[in-house]
């Protein structure tokens, strides 16, 4: 299967996972909703201010590859929603895996474990271990190793969805000191953001509604 993303792609491709698992009561997503996914603050790099036109590229040429599409028969609004399950047949380990790398880039398993946390709760580390190794034996690989950084102790994993990680990567050097609670605050941080993309969709519903009665 010969599917290359790009970032834009794998960043609306990422969101809607993520809120299908995260958010099902809102999903699909319409198009307000899904933006405002994209551009979270929290859980996402690297950080982005893409507009309606911009997603809905995105998903056109997604439809064009099978990976997302028009949803949620009998809404007034259109949504949206992946076809990654329909393509790939992951487990549920697999696919929050690779939707966090999607959402934040190359990461170690540490990092996937702790920011997966929302998708699905890895109780060992080994477990993250084995959905990486079981997505790097598909055919085609989505997952690749990549070299371990100077003065890091872990190896980072990267999606292949987007090509080979080592000729789009651009990452920063990674600061010399993290806080322990940095991941407990990124979770905190992306939940007031999902929450503030629920309330947004329920506001356009809301309107939609109004639109019937007038």
């Amino acid at each position: 299967m010969d599917i290359i993303l790009n970032e834009v792609e794998a960043r609306v491709l990422g969101a809607l996972v993520e809120k299908e698992i995260a958010t099902p009561d809102y999903y699909p997503l319409s198009l307000s909703a899904l933006v405002n996914a994209c551009n979270q603050k929290s859980n996402r790099h690297p950080i982005m201010n893409l507009d309606e036109d911009a997603v809905r590229q995105a998903l056109d040429c997604m439809n064009q590859k099978n990976l997302a599409g028009g949803g949620g028969a009998g809404s007034r609004v259109t949504k949206y929603e992946h076809r990654l399950q329909e393509a790939f047949n992951f487990s549920r380990p697999e696919i929050a895996v690779l939707c966090v790398l999607l959402l934040r880039g190359p990461q170690t398993p540490g990092e996937l474990r702790g920011r997966t946390e929302r998708l699905h709760r890895f109780a060992a580390l080994d477990e993250v271990h084995s959905a990486l190794e079981r997505l790097m034996k598909r055919e085609p690989p989505l997952v690749k190793i990549l070299p371990r950084q100077p003065g890091r102790k872990e190896a980072r994993y990267a999606h292949l969805l987007s090509g080979d990680p080592e000729s789009w990567e651009a990452e920063a050097p990674a600061a010399s000191f993290v806080s322990p609670d940095s991941d407990r605050i990124a979770r905190l941080e992306n939940e007031l953001a999902t929450l503030r993309s629920d309330m947004a969709d329920v506001k356009q519903r809301l309107a939609d509604l109004r639109k019937q009665f007038e």
